[in-house]
Formats: structure tokens, sequence, C-alpha cells
């Protein structure tokens, strides 16, 4: 059975030459380029079959790069370079919550004592933490466990792995064996 016949890709030279320099470059990541041979395949006529299973990717893969590529046909590539033209669309989901000038916020106030802020606590809770960063105007609202979690995602972020690293190797030496 014959498959219909996908929209023909017509590639200008600078285009051509921005798509075989992506494929080329050391530093394009392997979706990217990738997603750059597709559109070099479809350009020189390749139906989506013959490029799946020529770059061995899934039958749908080139006729979605095909359909993206084609979207931007009439748009110059001064306007939309090539590798945006190629890139993911933004993910679905609800935007941020807070801001990263907010979270900068709430990690520098959890550096600091608890008794400089009249809290009669040598250590932060996650309950004490949520309360001063209301308290402080920081956020009108944001639960204890939303406070630990943001405090856990930007320890990982922020500390050097030898700090890491000494941490762990004190831990173990503390281990009874």
């Amino acid at each position: 059975m014959a498959t219909p016949k996908p929209p023909k890709v017509v590639l200008s030279e600078r285009e051509r030459a921005e798509l075989e320099r992506l494929v080329r470059a050391y530093s394009t990541g392997q979706q990217l380029a990738l997603r750059a041979r597709i559109v070099l395949l479809a350009g020189d006529g390749w139906n989506n079959l013959q490029i799946a299973r020529e770059l061995g990717v899934d039958d749908e893969t080139p006729g979605h790069w095909r359909r993206r590529w084609l979207q931007f046909a009439e748009v110059p590539l001064d306007e939309v370079n090539v590798a945006k033209r190629l890139a993911d669309l933004p993910k679905a989901g609800a935007p941020p919550k807070f801001t990263p000038e907010q979270i900068c916020q709430i990690i520098a106030l959890a550096c600091e004592k608890p008794a400089d802020c009249g809290r009669p606590i040598s250590q932060w809770s996650h309950g004490e933490l949520a309360d001063e960063i209301v308290r402080r105007g920081i956020v009108q609202s944001i639960s204890p466990r939303h406070a630990g979690r943001l405090l856990k995602r930007s320890r990982s972020q922020a500390a050097p792995d030898s700090v890491l690293a000494d941490a762990g190797r004190r831990r173990a030496a503390r281990r009874p064996r």
C-alpha cells in the first residue's frame, strides 16, 4: 500500500548551509543534530519512512519535524534562525509561582539566624520559615512544605561538589561499623 507523499521541503542555500553546520558542529546537541538531519534529508526529496529507517527513529518523527520546518517557510532566516526552528516548544504547565528574586530572598532568609528575626528557636523549621517569609512580604502565601522544597532544591545547586563530598565523608566516618 502506497503512503501519501509528504509535503516538499525546499531549502535555500543559506538554510542548507546552516543545517549542515549544525550537523557537523561538535557543540550541537544530539537532538538538534538529528532534527537537522531529518530536514536535510527531507530537502533532498526523501519521504518520511525512508528518513525514519535511515536515521533509526520512529516513523512519525520525520513528519513532525518536516511540518515544523514548513511552518517557518515564509519566515526569513534572520527572524527565526535554524536552531530556533528546530527547538522544542515550551512545555505545558502552570507558570512558576515565585520569581527567581523571591526565591533568592527566601534562601537568604534561611541563611539568617532565627533569633535575629525575633524567633525563639535555634534553627529554622519549615513552618517557622514559611511564617517569616509571609511576614516579611516576600510572597503572599507559602506552605511549609513548599518552603522546604525550595531550600532543598537550592542546596543541591548552590553547594560545590567538594562541600557535598566532604559532608558525605564526615557522615560516613561517624557511622558505627
